[in-house]
Order: C-alpha cells, then sequence, then structure tokens
C-alpha cells in the first residue's frame, strides 16, 4: 500500500527555468536558484507546476525573485503527475 504523505512550505529565490514535459501526460517542470549570500554557488530547488495558469504567473516573472508556496506529496505512483514530489500551489513576486 502507498501512503501519501503531505507537508506544504516555501521557497524563496529565482526561477531558472519552467519548461512543458512529457509525451503523453505534459507537466509544467522548473529549477528555482536559491542564493544565500551573494558570490555563493545557489541550491536549487525542483518543483512541478500542475496549473497552467500558475505556470503563467511564473514565466511573468522570470528574472525576479520569488516565493513559491508548494505542496509535498510522497508516494505518488507514475510521473504523470509531475517528475518532483513538490507541486507549487502559488507564487508571489518578492519586491
Amino acid at each position: 500500500m502507498i501512503r501519501r504523505v503531505r507537508f506544504t512550505g516555501e521557497r524563496a529565490g529565482y526561477v531558472q527555468k519552467l519548461s512543458k514535459k512529457g509525451w503523453v501526460c505534459k507537466t509544467w517542470e522548473g529549477e528555482l536558484a536559491m542564493v544565500s549570500l551573494p558570490g555563493t554557488l545557489p541550491e536549487i530547488f525542483y518543483f512541478t507546476v500542475p496549473d497552467d495558469q500558475i505556470a503563467e504567473q511564473i514565466n511573468q516573472s522570470l528574472g525576479k525573485r520569488v516565493t513559491l508556496t508548494y505542496e509535498q506529496h510522497l508516494g505518488i505512483p507514475t510521473t504523470c503527475f509531475g517528475e518532483t514530489s513538490y507541486f507549487v500551489t502559488k507564487v508571489r513576486l518578492v519586491e
């Protein structure tokens, strides 16, 4: 039996990649570069966007600092739902 555990959280940084992937199941997959100090290597947060409207908001904010609100779902049986277990539910531009 597969258990689905759900966590929520936020990550802030710069979206450096967002693309629609898949042959049969199309999903939005992205990368958020999180920089703690200038001049250091960023940590990359890989995420999935299930909603086309949220994906469009992220595309409009490329190059700007954003905060992504996400839910983590563990134990999803296929990649048809997304390549990661982190599903973005909200995007907010950081001024």
